[in-house]
């Protein structure tokens, strides 16, 4: 790709937001507030773009002050210890996403499944591409293993973790 095109994402149209099982019964979503994504292609055609993603650990919102804090704690994220967790693609077919994803000190490759929803100029003329990315990763390979189990002995957080990203980016001139 000797003529790509950059893109970079669009902060205030984008969410990156993860949903885990609470207690099994109810779902608790949360969000990261600080990220940043860049995309290359050729031309408009996102087919094998080179996509990289950060997003700072400590960031993580879930509107719960105290459950926030634990997220950030060694318990999971160690944000003090390890900011930023990352995500560097491999391929791309349009509608798979296959990259390294690491978090704390660990690296390992996911798929996530990717609907394009279009590309489109704004009424400032600048031209943006629109997606919805889906995935589910065991929290646990990514040493995130706190634990816990109620008396009636429903694991208090699921190991499984779905990500759901709304991204929309801008093309750079």
């Amino acid at each position: 790709m000797e003529h790509y095109t950059n893109w970079s994402i669009d902060n205030a149209h984008s969410e990156i937001a993860f949903k885990v099982k609470h207690m099994m019964i109810s779902t608790v979503t949360g969000y990261f507030e600080e990220f940043q994504a860049t995309a290359k292609t050729d031309g408009e055609n996102f087919n094998n773009a080179i996509i990289e993603f950060s997003a700072k650990t400590a960031s993580i919102n879930t509107k719960n002050k105290d459950r926030d804090a634990h997220l950030k704690s060694d318990d999971f994220f160690n944000s003090e210890k390890f900011p930023e967790m990352k995500f560097v693609s491999k391929s791309f077919n349009g509608e798979n996403l296959i990259g390294d994803l690491t978090i704390r000190d660990v690296t390992k490759e996911v798929t996530l499944t990717v609907d394009f929803n279009g590309i489109a100029v704004d009424p400032y003329g600048q031209t943006k591409a629109g997606f919805e990315i889906n995935g589910e990763l065991n929290r646990k390979d990514f040493n995130l293993t706190w634990s816990a189990v109620t008396e009636a002995g429903s694991i208090v957080v699921s190991d499984k973790v779905k990500i759901v990203i709304d991204v929309q980016l801008i093309k750079q001139s």
